[in-house]
């Protein structure tokens, strides 16, 4: 996301999240599961677990839910293994797309996936072919009025590698993904809570869409994130509203 289109992406991002409540919960119970199990089921010494938890929260989701899915990761109760897959490929105009999953069944998701791809004019590409295109880190981004110099110093104190106003007069933190919980739990410390605080994979560079491209781009987008396999979609692409 880029230029005055960012919060306005936010927004509809969120009412779409809201909107799709319980596949959200399915999403975040599967990465729960998956992350207890690589990890351990110890939210204090398990970063990975612990953002997903703290998600979980974010969405509303019933701490039952969330213990349960962290028993089954770790053995306690019995589930369905998950394994995480990436795919890549090319959206409208050779648009970068990374789509992560997480499965039971690898030829189901890969066969979903290239479908999505073909049917709304893009191409599943092979295994390296974007991820060079990004890079994994953590963000946090604030919403304009914040004050830029607390902001700038809370977040260096924290670890942060860096701090970018955009044209709107908001802000964007970029830190390594290995210490995304410690800079979250330190910005919210000094009184700093984040629009949107994930980890991505942010593009190197940005292709901006407009018009009936944007439209056609943002079809795509949608059918792989409404898939059941899928857990993150990332792209390069910036649709303007």
């Amino acid at each position: 996301m880029a230029g005055h289109s960012k919060w306005a992406n936010i927004k509809h991002k969120k009412a779409a999240t809201d909107a799709k409540r319980g596949k959200i919960w399915t999403r975040l119970i599967k990465e729960i599961t998956v992350a207890a199990r690589m990890g351990g089921s110890d939210i204090a010494s398990n970063p990975r677990l612990r953002l997903a938890v703290e998600k979980a929260a974010d969405a509303n989701m019933p701490k039952d839910n969330v213990t349960r899915a962290i028993q089954r990761g770790s053995g306690e109760l019995e589930g369905v293994n998950y394994e995480e897959v990436r795919y890549e490929g090319y959206g409208i105009g050779g648009a970068a797309i990374i789509v992560d999953c997480l499965t039971d069944n690898r030829v189901r998701t890969v066969a979903e996936v290239r479908h999505a791809f073909s049917k709304f004019g893009g191409n599943m590409g092979t295994e390296g072919s974007v991820a060079f295109m990004f890079k994994h880190t953590g963000q946090f981004l604030f919403a304009p009025g914040v004050d830029e110099d607390k902001l700038m110093e809370a977040a260096l104190e924290a670890g942060a590698d860096d701090v970018m106003a955009d044209e709107e007069g908001g802000f964007e933190v970029l830190c390594d993904p290995h210490a995304f919980s410690a800079v979250k739990e330190a910005l919210e410390a000094a009184g700093f809570k984040a629009e949107v605080a994930e980890v991505i994979m942010k593009p190197a560079t940005e292709t901006v869409f407009t018009g009936e491209d944007a439209v056609k781009m943002q079809k795509l987008l949608d059918a792989l994130e409404n898939l059941d396999d899928v857990q993150e979609v990332f792209t390069n692409a910036v649709i303007e509203e």
